[in-house]
């Protein structure tokens, strides 16, 4: 077996609890591993109990279609998240060790003997932050749960849209993170629904977002904004009512939309260099006009490309970098010295994650916050 998921330790038991597996299972964790990427039902297995969410074969109603649609990842995630998250496993974990206070408060408030479960938990820096609580990590990228599995970490591959968990098992669910990596909002909204649906009734869930109001506006500048056709054209069949492209429509799409980046460049460069310049421009309506709506612009994008710079002496190291290379997914930068990959994000703007709850009928707001450029909202189940 490739790697050992859930350790022989004291927590095993509620794990295989939790999975709805037999601890004998190692066969079928290996196959989990492997193939979880093409099919995400497979870290469901048969026969468990009535408790457990299983994906029926029968004929598909609308319902079925619609929850299936949901499920199947998107060729924009797949390619710039996924591969991404997979080819810079090693360099992006060795640059997430601090613990956001706010995220860490969550944590070490929470009763003792809490069962945590952390969806998208990267490289597990909050597994067992909390050491009177159990925590179960999960993470769609098998790299990074191999970095958590070799820190002695519970773990395993699964996609937040699909948790692999039973219904009403754990205390409490963390989503630190990963919601802004989900590309149309039915799938943002049931990853919530899922993290809602794998606690008990008074189960309390953290849930955090990039924030489009960053504080450092500076950054926007670096991020390479999608054009909406793009947007519509890189989502695939995991949206209903929405065209699925082809492979090749796909790979034509250029990675930077140079007239918007350099627009949004210039517009703050002058707002920032030349004050007069832009004072003068209230008194000509056409550039007043087009002032505004550049400003406008820039506060309604939501979705970007966020370049990671991977140092030439790491990705020399790992085969996936030359592959990236080679097949357009990411580009040299001689002057920094470094392998650049795109990650797509959907970047949140205020109110947008109470919307996505307003239709839950069985959660109540605890708390919403913004922290450290991020939206953060807290939820508690009600039955």
């Amino acid at each position: 077996m490739i790697i050992t998921f859930l350790r022989q330790n004291r927590f095993l038991s509620a794990t295989w609890k939790a999975l709805c597996v037999p601890t004998s299972s190692s066969a079928w964790l290996s196959k989990t591993y492997s193939t979880m990427r093409e099919d995400n039902s497979n870290v469901h297995s048969s026969g468990c109990g009535s408790d457990l969410i299983q994906k029926s074969a029968s004929t598909c109603d609308d319902e079925k279609c619609s929850s299936r649609n949901v499920e199947s990842t998107p060729e924009i995630e797949k390619k710039y998240v996924h591969r991404v998250y997979d080819a810079i496993a090693p360099h992006f974990s060795s640059t997430r060790f601090a613990k956001w206070p706010k995220v860490a408060t969550f944590l070490k408030t929470l009763p003792p003997g809490s069962l945590i479960l952390d969806a998208g938990c990267g490289n597990g820096k909050y597994l067992g932050l909390n050491p009177d609580c159990y925590f179960i990590g999960c993470d769609i990228s098998a790299p990074l749960i191999k970095i958590c599995a070799d820190r002695e970490h519970e773990v395993l591959v699964a996609d937040a849209v699909n948790l692999p968990y039973r219904t009403g098992f754990g205390d409490a669910a963390i989503s630190i993170a990963v919601l802004h990596h989900l590309s149309t909002e039915n799938r943002r909204k049931r990853a919530i629904e899922e993290l809602v649906r794998a606690v008990k009734k008074g189960g309390m869930v953290l849930i955090t977002v990039w924030a489009v109001e960053q504080e450092d506006k500076s950054l926007l500048t670096k991020w390479t904004p999608l054009a909406p056709k793009y947007v519509e054209e890189w989502v695939g069949s995991g949206s209903p009512g929405v065209r699925s492209p082809s492979s090749s429509i796909l790979e034509s799409i250029p990675e930077t939309d140079d007239r918007s980046v350099e627009s949004t460049r210039e517009f703050e460069a002058n707002m920032a260099t030349n004050p007069e310049k832009t004072q003068n421009l209230n008194h000509h309506g056409e550039d007043d006009e087009m002032a505004l709506r550049q400003e406008k612009n820039i506060k309604d994008q939501q979705e970007y490309f966020v370049p990671w710079h991977l140092p030439y002496h790491r990705a020399e190291v790992s085969g996936a970098s030359m592959t990236a290379l080679a097949s357009g997914l990411a580009k040299k930068d001689d002057k920094k010295g470094a392998v650049v990959y795109n990650r797509y994000y959907h970047v949140f703007g205020e109110g947008e994650l109470e919307r996505l709850v307003s239709g839950m009928d069985n959660i109540i707001v605890v708390d919403r916050f913004y922290d450290k450029s991020n939206w953060c909202i807290v939820l508690e189940k009600t039955y």
